[in-house]
C-alpha cells in the first residue's frame, strides 16, 4: 500500500478515534442534560465521519471501487444526530429539567414552556 495513502486512513483514525474520546469525555463530565448533548452530537459526529471516511479510503484502495455503504453510513449519521438531539432537549426542555445555574437564556426556556402549555390548550378545547 502507498505510503501517503497509510499516512492518510492512520490520519484520520487518530482525529476520529481523538474526537470520539473528547465527545465521550464531555458527556461524562457536562454539568447537565442540555450541554451534555452537545458534546456527543458534535464531536461524536466528527469523530465518526472520519473514521468511516477512513474506512472508505482504506477499503476503495483495497477492492478497486468506492464503499457505498460506509458513505450512507456517514450521512445517515450526519442527518439523524441533530435531529436526535433537538428532540432529546425539546423533551428534556418539556419535562422541566433543571439547568445550570449560569444558564444565561432562563427566561427563554420558560417562554418555551409557556407557549407549549398554550399550545396544548388550544389543541384540547378545539378537539371538543
Amino acid at each position: 500500500m502507498n505510503f501517503w495513502l497509510e499516512l492518510t486512513v492512520s490520519a484520520l483514525l487518530m482525529i476520529g478515534g481523538i474526537f470520539v474520546l473528547v465527545g465521550s469525555i464531555g458527556l461524562f463530565r457536562l454539568k447537565d442534560a442540555y450541554t451534555r448533548l452537545h458534546a456527543p452530537t458534535k464531536a461524536t459526529t466528527v469523530g465518526l465521519g472520519g473514521i468511516l471516511l477512513s474506512s472508505v479510503i482504506y477499503m476503495s484502495h483495497l477492492q478497486g471501487y468506492i464503499n457505498v455503504h460506509a458513505l450512507l453510513i456517514t450521512l445517515f449519521l450526519v442527518i439523524t444526530a441533530p435531529v436526535t438531539a433537538h428532540i432529546l432537549a425539546k423533551v428534556a426542555m418539556h419535562h422541566k429539567v433543571k439547568t445550570m445555574e449560569s444558564t444565561q437564556n432562563e427566561g427563554l426556556v420558560d417562554k418555551a414552556r409557556e407557549q407549549k402549555t398554550a399550545d396544548d390548550e388550544a389543541s384540547s378545547s378545539s378537539n371538543k
